[in-house]
């Protein structure tokens, strides 16, 4: 099974990166353009046949190592 991540920073949380890209975008005449935020994907192929257990198997790795559910969300896809 395939499995996409969807890291976020949460509401709230300075995107200094999104921010940039922002400040870039208008710098380049798109000056209509606000509330940028980056992300990240991480993509990666499981052993798992069952999608209900796939999917709680890399809900785990996002809690313990790829996101900081601190300051970040996720979201995640198993297909």
């Amino acid at each position: 099974m395939r499995a996409t991540v969807h890291v976020y920073l949460k509401p709230g949380v300075l995107d200094v990166q999104g921010k940039a890209v922002e400040q870039a975008l208008h710098g380049l005449g798109w000056g209509g353009v606000s509330g940028v935020r980056v992300g990240r994907t991480i993509e990666f192929d499981l052993a798992a046949t069952d999608a209900t257990a796939a999917q709680a198997e890399v809900q785990a790795m996002c809690d313990k190592l790829l996101a900081n559910t601190v300051i970040e969300s996720y979201r995640v896809e198993v297909a």
